[in-house]
C-alpha cells in the first residue's frame, strides 16, 4: 500500500539565498542517502503541501501565481531539509557543568530546584547533579545553596536588612529555613553571625 510522491524543480525556483535548503540534495550528490524520513507529526503537513501545489501547477488554474508556487516549493523543500538534518550532538559533561553552574549563577536568588537547572540544560536532574558532583565536588543543590549563602553574608554585613527580608531576598519563601540553612553552614544563626562580624570589625 506503498504512495509516492515525486517533485522535481530547479534549483532558480526557489527564492534567492534560501541555497541552505539545497543542502540535502547537495549531501546525496556527494554520496548521502537519499531517502529522508519525515517524521510522522510532520507528514500531514507535507502531503497537504504536495497536494497544495500540484493543484496549483495544474494546467487549469492559470490563476495562482508563480511566487504562491515557488512558496509552497520552498515550503515543502524546507520541510526535506529539516527531516534530513543531522541531530543535534548531545551535549558533553563539561558543557553541562558550565551551563548549570551559568543557570544557578543566574537565578539561585529566586525560586529554584535541581530540576530546573536540568530542565534549563535539557539533561535529567539525576545526569547533572552528578557531571557536576564529579566535576566540581559539589551537587547542584550544594551550588544553589552556596551562592545564596554568599549572597546572604553580604547582606548580613553591608545592609540593615532584618534577617526575614535578606532570607526572602535570597531565594527563601521560609525565613525559618533559611536560618537553619545558615547555622549549618556557618555554626551560627545569620542574627548572631552579623553581631559577631560587626563587633569584630
Amino acid at each position: 500500500r506503498a504512495e509516492l510522491w515525486g517533485l522535481s524543480f530547479t534549483a532558480p525556483r526557489l527564492t534567492p539565498g534560501d541555497d541552505a535548503l539545497l543542502a540535502p540534495f547537495d549531501r546525496v550528490r556527494a554520496g548521502a542517502s537519499a531517502v529522508v524520513r519525515v517524521p510522522d507529526a510532520r507528514r500531514g503537513f507535507l502531503e497537504g503541501l504536495l497536494r497544495e501545489l500540484g493543484d496549483a501547477t495544474a494546467p487549469a488554474r492559470r490563476d495562482v501565481s508563480l511566487a504562491a508556487q515557488r512558496s509552497l516549493l520552498t515550503l515543502i523543500v524546507d520541510e526535506v531539509a529539516r527531516a534530513a538534518a543531522p541531530p543535534a550532538p548531545a551535549p558533553d559533561a563539561s558543557t553541562v557543568v558550565t551551563e548549570s553552574l551559568r543557570v544557578i549563577e543566574r537565578r539561585c536568588l529566586g525560586p529554584l530546584t535541581l530540576r530546573d537547572v536540568a530542565a534549563a540544560v535539557g539533561r535529567t536532574p539525576s545526569y547533572v547533579t552528578t557531571a557536576l558532583t564529579r566535576a566540581t565536588g559539589r551537587s547542584a543543590v550544594a551550588w544553589i545553596v552556596a551562592h545564596r549563602m554568599a549572597e546572604a553574608r553580604r547582606l548580613l554585613l553591608h545592609s540593615g536588612e532584618r534577617v526575614e527580608e535578606v532570607a526572602a531576598r535570597v531565594g527563601y519563601a521560609d525565613a525559618t529555613h533559611f536560618i537553619r540553612m545558615f547555622r549549618r553552614e556557618h555554626g551560627a544563626t545569620p542574627a548572631a553571625w552579623r553581631a559577631s562580624r560587626r563587633a569584630s570589625g
